[in-house]
This record gives C-alpha cells, structure tokens and sequence, in this order.
C-alpha cells in the first residue's frame, strides 16, 4: 500500500485493525477528496488481507469528524460537480458498509455530516460519554442533504421519526439520547473506550434491530410519515426558500435515500439544489458564523481570557436569564439584586428551564448550585466578568459602577447590558472609563445567538477582546459594534417594526402583514414581534431611534395608553391564550407589502455600515441573520441588496 498521509493503519497481533484519521496538517478531521481517496486505499488493503475487525477512530484531539470539507464544496460549479461529489461518498461508504469482517466507530468529540454517515457505515458505533462528543447530520442548514447514506442508514437503524428530526433539524445527539435511540451501541467513559471497542468489535453481537412499529414505518407507513414530516417542514420553512428539507423526504420516502437516483428535472433533485441560491447563501451564512466565532478566540498578544466567574446585577427576566444561561454552560454565577425576594423568581424560572433542558435531577442540581443568590454583591469581587442589567436610567447605573469599580477585581470585564444609554455617559462614573464595555444580550436569551459587544469611545482593546472570549465562552456569537443609537440590531429591527405598525394604522390586517413577512422570509411577523417584546419598549426604542419630529404609530401608542403591552399582559395587536397569538384569517396580502415592510430595515442596514457601527457588510449580514432572524436563505440584508440591485 502507499505511503498515507491523513490514515493511519495499525494492526494487533490478535488480527484486530486499528485505522486511525488523522488529517495532515490541520486541526479537525474533515474528508477531503485526498482523505477519501485514501480511505479507498486502506479498503483495498483490507480486502487483500481482511483483519479480524476494524475499528475507525480519530487521531486528534478536537473530536471524531466534522464532516466533509467545506471550502471544496464551496468550489462545486456545476450540478454534474456536485453528483460527483456524492456519488464519491455514497459508494465509498456503501464499500465500507459490505465489508465482510465487523467494523467499529469510536466516536468522541464532534461527529458530524459525513462522520456520522462513516460511523452509520459501520456495523457498531461506540460514544464516548464526555460533553464535547455531539452526533449530527447538519447539512439542511448548509442547504444540502445527508448524501453519503445517511438518508438510507439512519433511519434504518434509529427509525424514520427520529431520523427525519434530526436531519431535517440539523440537531445533535448527546451521548446518552445517542445510546437511548440505538445510534450508540455502547456509551462509556474515555477511560475505557478503547477495551469497550475492542470488546465489542470482535464480540460478534448481531447489529441491532429496530422494534416491529419502526420497521413498518421505514416499510409500509413510509408515505404516512413522509407526509406528517412534511407538514411539520411546511410551518417552518417553505419550499421556495429551502429545498433542502423537503428533499430529504422525498430521496427518503421515494428513492432509498439515494440522492442521485432522483430525476434531474424534480425540484427535488440535486440538480435543483445545486442550482439552488439558497445552498450559496447558507454556505456564506456558515462562514459568517465562523467569522463571529472567531472574534472570541486568543490573538496570542493578549493572553488568554478563561473567565469562570460572572456577577450580574439585575435580577430581572434579562439579567436573571443572563445568569442562568451563563450557569448551563458551566460559569459559577453570583446574581444580585435589592433582596432576596428580587432574586427568587429568577432561580425558578432558571431551574424549570435546567429541569427541561438537562433532563436529569443530578445535573440540574449541580447547574443550580453554580447560580447563587447574593443580594449583597460579594461576588462582585471575585468575578472575572461583572454586567449591569439593572433599568434603563443614567444616575442609577452610573452610581452602581463607580461602586463596582472600587471593589471588583482589576483585570475583570466590567459590561453593561444597556440597549438605550449612551456608553461614554454612563462611563463617566468610572475612574478608568476604558474598562467599561457593552455586552448586549437580547430576548429571549437561551434562544438568541447573538450578543453585541459594544465599543465606547473610551473602551480598552483588551476589555472588549476579553468580552469576546466571554461572550465565545458561553457558546454565544460575538458581533462587535461601536456605540451608537440601537447599536447594529435593535438600530434595524425598530424602523421595520414601526414600518409594520403604520401599515396597521392604515387598515392593513396585522395578520395579513405578518404573512407578508413570512412570505419574505423572516422568522416571525413584525407585529407579533412587536407584542413579543413588549409595545412600551417598542414605544421607547421608537422615540430613541427615530429621530425629532416623527409620530410613533397610532394604534400603538392606544394600546400602551390601555395598558396592553403585548404577550406579557395577553393583549396587545393580538390577543393570547397560554402566550399564542389568536389570529384571524390572512385575508388578501397586498401586493408589493413585504418590500414596503423591509424596505426601512434595509435602509438602516446600509447607514450601519456606512456609519462604521459594523466593521463591513458582511459583518452586518452575520449581525441582521443571528440577531433578528433575517431570511438565511438570502445570504443577509447586504447580500440581498447586492443581488437585487
């Protein structure tokens, strides 16, 4: 056999194989052509001199796979490139799949795409029980399809439901809900991971089988679930924007999950999603979340910031919501407030939100002994990083860090989670002013990924890098933004959702110009977001941002003066029952509506960027995306103006 550069094959005297990926000269494996061509290679070795079994694993330590290699799929020019691409995968791990001798996957760290379309190929998979190994096919985020087999293997082995919701998703399996839906044959400890595989590669165990109900759903209730499937697409996504889903199930439901086996002239074709636009624009988004990623990593020059500790004062649904975020991902949190009783209802709401997320009475336990009630702000002392979400007033913030400043420690971040002040205002208190940084947060935060850190005039590089890395640290992207009014994200959404409420003010049905919206693209109706965060916000984000002289909607100044605030009081454009908006019928949608409504949001976009609020456009694309939820599928606001201009 050749000299290989990203495999390693190693042989035990009793006949077991070892084969080891470990991709040259970078970090993260990824199945490059040159990484494929020599996995036929070892193949072919194999087939010469069959070992006893084979086990797959990784030779780095930053995890299993990360799937294929993206910067060549970012090359693919033509439809014929992008079949030849799959037909690569497809019939390498169909090789794989035939061998005759067991094959194991050693799976730790991330798996994803086409590493967990390898480990599919493989006759057991055996998880390596730490919180860093995570399984998923996310390539309908990237606008394209499982097409290496995992269409065909993991419903298979994991059955048709939860197959299709994790491809048609995008989300990752932990290691227990791995080994709870089949995906994992065993799950274990680092410590004995290579005895585990051992063992269980040459134990000969029969793969295993899914229960009766499972195997007719993959059989003769294919149709039935395929059509449930799709109408649970359909209220999220629709067909015109993302191909991807829908092609999932019907290469699943129709085709054997044999992308290639599709008619080139169905919508659902590689063909069509390789012509597809919105493929182009989800690959760019994928690198614009990279980019925001980067912002939180060690320049080298700076050391490297490793904060453990946060203090946040402001125990309301923001601050409160902050410290339970922070706490998940595994900070010690001290929250402060006036009292106790202030603090209380956060520490509930934090631990009903652990209870559903963690799902286990020990770790939601330990999550909660990491998030501290301390209505005497000791904790301010110890903190690597302090945030202020205490209310919306100048004195009361500028008093509480002058306080902070006094007793914090010297190298922590100081930040402020103020969406309306004026960070060189409320610097003025300090005595240094270039240790005050902004650390924007937006609702709801467990959702949201995006956080502005904001620069003040007066702001120290090393602070705001620090809050970057802060930011990284809690598994939340990072935008840096220069102060200003609304910053990058609340300086676009308020001109769209004042735009929305005059339609309103002139007869246009709320619902029809939600659907408007939908149509376009967005996540959510701007009316409906505007009951969602609260029309007395709306009403003061709109006196900050627009300017003298201009007259907030009508019907929304009536429905503040009534006291109907939106979803938090059950009325505001809508009324809500157990938080749902009870609409009426769309009725007609005017024609030309949803560019009116984005029209205004556009236009703030481009003043962002001209003004230097962002650094460039795409970085206004990556805030506009992960910030509000603007349309992925179109690349970003800057994308969409270049592309219809």
């Amino acid at each position: 056999m050749q000299e290989l550069k990203h495999w390693r094959l190693e042989r035990e005297p009793a006949g077991l194989a070892w084969l080891i990926f470990d991709k040259a000269g970078e970090s993260t494996n990824t199945l490059s052509a040159a990484a494929m061509h020599e996995l036929g290679l070892v193949l072919d070795e194999l087939e010469r001199e069959p070992p006893k079994a084979l086990v797959i694993r990784s030779g780095k330590s930053a995890g299993f796979i990360a799937g294929a290699d993206i910067e060549e799929f970012t090359q693919i020019g033509s439809p014929a490139d992008a079949r030849a691409l799959v037909q690569r995968g497809w019939d390498m791990y169909n090789r794989l799949a035939a061998v005759k001798y067991p094959t194991l996957a050693l799976i730790r760290g991330h798996c994803m795409g086409g590493g967990t379309e390898l480990a599919l190929a493989c006759r057991y998979r055996v998880a390596v029980d730490e919180p860093g190994t995570r399984i998923a096919l996310p390539e309908v985020m990237l606008g394209i399809v499982p097409g290496w087999g995992g269409m065909l293997r993991l419903p298979q082995i994991i059955g048709p439901t939860a197959a299709l919701d994790m491809m048609l998703s995008g989300r990752a399996l932990d290691t227990k809900r791995a080994k709870r839906l089949g995906f994992a044959d065993e799950c274990v400890p680092p410590r004995v991971m290579d005895n585990a595989a051992r063992m269980l590669a040459t134990s000969g165990r029969p793969p295993r089988t899914l229960p009766f109900m499972q195997r007719l759903m993959n059989g003769p209730l294919k149709g039935f679930v395929a059509s449930q499937a799709k109408k649970q697409v359909a209220a999220r996504a629709r067909p015109e924007h993302y191909p991807a889903p829908y092609a999932i199930i019907d290469m699943w439901a129709n085709y054997g999950g044999n992308a290639l086996a599709v008619p080139a002239d169905k919508p659902t074709s590689m063909d069509a999603i390789a012509a597809s636009p919105t493929t182009k624009n989800l690959v760019r988004v994928y690198y614009l979340q990279e980019r925001l990623k980067g912002f939180g990593k060690s320049d080298g020059k700076s050391g490297d910031f490793a904060p453990k500790h946060l203090h946040v004062i402001g125990a309301g649904v923001m601050g409160g919501d902050i410290a339970a975020w922070a706490a998940l991902r595994g900070l010690t949190v001290t929250l402060q407030d006036q009292n106790i009783e202030r603090i209380a209802p956060a520490i509930q709401r934090a631990a009903a939100a652990f209870k559903k997320k963690l799902r286990d009475d020990t770790q939601v336990r330990f999550t909660l002994d990491r998030l501290i009630p301390d209505p005497s702000g000791q904790g301010a002392r110890q903190a690597d990083v302090v945030i202020e979400a205490i209310f919306e007033n100048l004195e009361a913030k500028q008093k509480l860090f002058a306080d902070i400043e006094r007793i914090a420690k010297p190298g922590a971040v100081l930040a402020t989670n103020t969406s309306s002040l004026r960070l060189e205002d409320i610097a003025t208190a300090l005595q240094n002013p270039a240790r005050l940084v902004g650390i924007h947060f937006f609702n709801p935060v467990a959702k949201m990924p995006l956080v502005e850190v904001v620069e003040g005039a007066a702001s120290d590089a090393v602070a705001l890098k620090q809050a970057m890395a802060f930011v990284r640290k809690i598994d939340k992207l990072p935008l840096p933004v220069k102060s200003a009014p609304g910053f990058l994200v609340n300086a676009v959404l308020a001109p769209y959702m004042q735009e929305a409420m005059r339609c309103v003010d002139e007869g246009i049905a709320p619902e029809a110009v939600d659907e408007a919206a939908l149509a376009f693209g967005m996540p959510l109706g701007p009316i409906e977001l505007a009951d969602t965060v609260g029309l007395d916000i709306a009403v003061a984000a709109g006196k900050e941002l627009a300017g003298e002289g201009v007259v907030p909607p009508k019907k929304l100044l009536e429905l503040v003066a009534a006291g109907h605030l939106g979803r938090k009081t059950g009325r505001g454009f809508y009324t809500y029952n157990q938080g749902k908006p009870q609409k009426g019928a769309v009725g007609t949608v005017p024609a030309g509506l949803a560019e009116r409504l984005v029209r205004p949001l556009l236009q703030a976009v481009q003043r962002c960027v001209e003004q230097g609020v962002v650094a460039d456009a795409e970085l206004a694309d990556a805030g506009v995306i992960f910030g509000t939820g603007f349309a992925p599928f179109t690349g970003g606001p800057m994308n969409y103006l270049k592309a219809h201009s």
